[in-house]
């Protein structure tokens, strides 16, 4: 005995494009319902063999012109838009018929049939050359024409406002929307204001920007529902709220174009700009401090403490904010960051066997719990080099999955060191620009570690001063980063207060403009820290 096959659900057609009008049954067959289009599969999901390019139904208008309650569309509206009803022998609604006319002798020649208990489409007649749903009841030309993205919309928006100002549908769904608006472009320009009501949904919203684009700069506005569309609206007897929604249409602009009328609602709505002081008071004259949503670059050449600033920084935020931090420490693994920065809070070198001789485990265990207990540190465990993408993907999610606010990396060049490619100017370019690209998306603070290139005149390990045309690789380190600090110190020098003083150099500074030497840091090789001093060498030419 054969089994019935009952509708499931709707498809995106593979043919067409329509989002929703492809009907797939229980046995597996499916067919597109949109007008002119055909496409048909068999139960396995293949694309018959017959399907036709045209639908295989012959035109058949049939039913009267009523009310249809369920979707609260008078008589009267229905009559302007010629929409027929059948009924059953009970006299309930089973079928909705939405025509279609030539452009040419204004006469149907098609509809699109809604069948009521399943909610499936299907077309009949010929739409070789019709205009949109709704066009032969709107004359050419006026103040405002609004188009839909469905029949049924049509039929809402016009009930709501009694049928006054012109409406029209797309035939074929959000997919096709700009198919369908190309088509009758010479038509629709013939309106001062084109109102775009498309469903508010990913696809619906897709559609809509497709569209806006294709009319006369401003002619276009975008209506945003606080429902699905015009239809729950209707139905859910919002039509002040619709009608609201409508009149506070938004214009048309291509992506990043502001009006100057709108940087006040900008301004005020934009959240005041915090800063967060650097350990060192005399590094935030110069600064200000640090903030979210910026890049700082830490640049130097080996051994001058890089890695112990960034751990000094890394207490200092858990000490001083709430706020969740991710490390990327791809020259050590996740015991050593873990005991450096609990060092920071003993104020003592853990790792050191003669320190780590005289603490006891309950000690040990109090560090922990004031730093990584406090479950606001997030780690890569990943020690060398590292594949851009999979380091991308990490950052990323540090900031918008587990929600940290700052993140740490140190260092770029042994992310360009994993690149196959070898233009090293080029892998910086593109890495720093995906960093530059995060801090924007997410609003991250970024510390990022980078080296300096070998020096043509003193070394930057014995005294050298750096510039900014001594990061290695590229200029897009300076270019794309806020901010950017050198560090130089005189590693051989005579002097042992000297040999362990870092000049800390502001080279970059776009908060406030300021640059120069901003403080002295003192490595104290008992504590562990970075200790601000004054200028250990004033008047002296050797450091």
């Amino acid at each position: 005995m054969k089994t019935e096959s009952t509708f499931l659900k709707h498809e995106s057609c593979p043919s067409c494009g329509s989002g929703n009008n492809l009907a797939r049954y229980s046995d597996g067959h499916a067919h597109c319902f949109t007008a002119g289009c055909g496409h048909r599969e068999r139960g396995n999901g293949t694309a018959s063999d017959f399907a036709p390019s045209q639908p295989t139904r012959a035109y058949e208008m049939t039913g009267v012109i009523a009310a249809i309650p369920d979707r609260r569309i008078s008589q009267k509206i229905a009559q302007k838009f010629g929409v027929t009803v059948e009924f059953s022998p009970e006299g309930k609604i089973v079928k909705h018929h939405y025509p279609y006319y030539d452009k040419d002798n204004n006469k149907p020649t098609g509809s699109k049939v809604r069948q009521v208990e399943t909610k499936g489409f299907y077309a009949t007649g010929n739409f070789d050359n019709v205009g949109l749903f709704g066009q032969q009841a709107s004359r050419e030309g006026g103040k405002y024409i609004t188009i839909t993205e469905g029949e049924a919309d049509a039929l809402a928006v016009s009930e709501m406002f009694d049928g006054k100002w012109p409406v029209v549908s797309i035939r074929s769904g959000a997919a096709a929307a700009a198919k369908d608006i190309k088509a009758n472009l010479d038509w629709l320009e013939t309106f001062d204001n084109v109102i775009i009501c498309f469903d508010n949904d990913k696809a619906g919203q897709e559609a809509a920007q497709s569209v806006l684009g294709l009319f006369t700069p401003n002619k276009a506005k975008n209506v945003t529902l606080p429902l699905k569309d015009a239809g729950d609206m209707l139905k859910a007897n919002k039509v002040r709220d619709f009608t609201d929604a409508w009149w506070d249409a938004k214009a048309y602009r291509p992506d990043g174009i502001v009006s100057g009328l709108d940087t006040w609602k900008m301004l005020k709505e934009q959240k005041k700009v915090t800063s967060i002081p650097y350990p060192w008071a005399c590094l935030n004259d110069f600064t200000y401090g640090f903030r979210r949503k910026e890049l700082v670059t830490f640049t130097s050449g080996s051994g001058m403490g890089k890695s112990q600033i960034m751990r000094e920084l890394q207490h200092y935020l858990l000490m001083n904010t709430e706020d969740k931090i991710g490390i990327l420490a791809l020259e050590e693994d996740i015991p050593k960051t873990t005991v450096g920065i609990m060092s920071v809070e003993a104020n003592k070198l853990l790792h050191k066997p003669d320190v780590a001789a005289t603490v006891t485990e309950e000690e040990e265990y109090g560090y922990w719990l004031r730093t990584f207990g406090l479950d606001r540190i997030h780690l890569l465990d990943h020690w060398g080099s590292a594949q851009e993408d999979h380091l991308m993907s990490r950052i990323r999610y540090m900031a918008k999955g587990l929600d940290c606010k700052w993140i740490i990396l140190d260092h770029l060049s042994i992310v360009v060191s994993s690149q196959e490619n070898g233009d090293e100017r080029k892998a910086i370019d593109r890495i720093m620009t995906n960093l530059r690209s995060i801090v924007q998306e997410t609003g991250v603070g970024m510390f990022l570690i980078s080296h300096l290139k070998r020096s043509s005149g003193v070394a930057h390990e014995d005294g050298g001063k750096i510039s900014l045309a001594d990061l290695r690789g590229s200029q897009s380190i300076a270019q794309l980063s806020d901010m950017v600090i050198g560090l130089e110190r005189n590693q051989q020098h005579t002097d042992e207060h000297t040999r362990n003083t870092t000049c800390v150099r502001v080279m970059k500074n776009r908060f406030v403009g300021l640059t120069g030497a901003a403080c002295y840091l003192y490595y104290d090789a008992e504590s562990g820290r970075m200790i601000e001093t004054a200028c250990p060498t004033e008047g002296n030419s050797e450091f």
